[in-house]
């Protein structure tokens, strides 16, 4: 597995992976209307390729196959962290937090977690700030903002 920086041609392949997470991985906690709301299959690929672009972001790649990837913005904000299904822990996620930590100087680290996330984040030092009920497409889902203090 090697960890590179994302490139626009990724922007599709990354847009299938997080359905296909979403959709498998967080199944034993949303609900099915819930998954549907997070991830409709609809992405609009220019505004993904804009933000990946404007922040820190970085995919595991395997045999020129992508297995995840993720992004930091300048704040030290974890915007997305996404291990496709087949992936799961191998320590890939890992690897692309600590390359995304390490490339920032903030003191302050945040994201917001979906309860499946919540573990992994606790395991790395992240801490619950407030639990939050945020709404896609008419839907409520709960996640976590966390910080991790440097």
């Amino acid at each position: 597995m090697i960890l590179r920086n994302y490139c626009a041609s990724d922007a599709a392949q990354l847009a299938l992976l997080f359905y296909e997470t979403v959709h498998a991985v967080n199944a034993r906690d949303y609900t099915p209307e819930q998954l549907r709301a997070w991830a409709a299959g609809e992405v609009d690929l220019a505004a993904w390729n804009a933000s990946f672009q404007a922040h820190h972001t970085v995919v595991a790649e395997e045999q020129g196959c992508i297995l995840a990837f993720g992004d930091m913005d300048e704040s030290g904000y974890l915007d997305r962290l996404y291990v496709h299904k087949a992936h799961q822990r191998r320590g890939i996620a890992t690897a692309i937090c600590d390359c995304l930590e390490r490339g920032t100087a903030v003191p302050v680290l945040h994201t917001d977690a979906s309860i499946t996330a919540r573990p992994f984040f606790e395991g790395r030092g992240y801490r619950v700030v407030r639990r939050q009920e945020i709404e896609r497409r008419g839907v409520l889902l709960v996640n976590y903002h966390m910080e991790k203090m440097r």
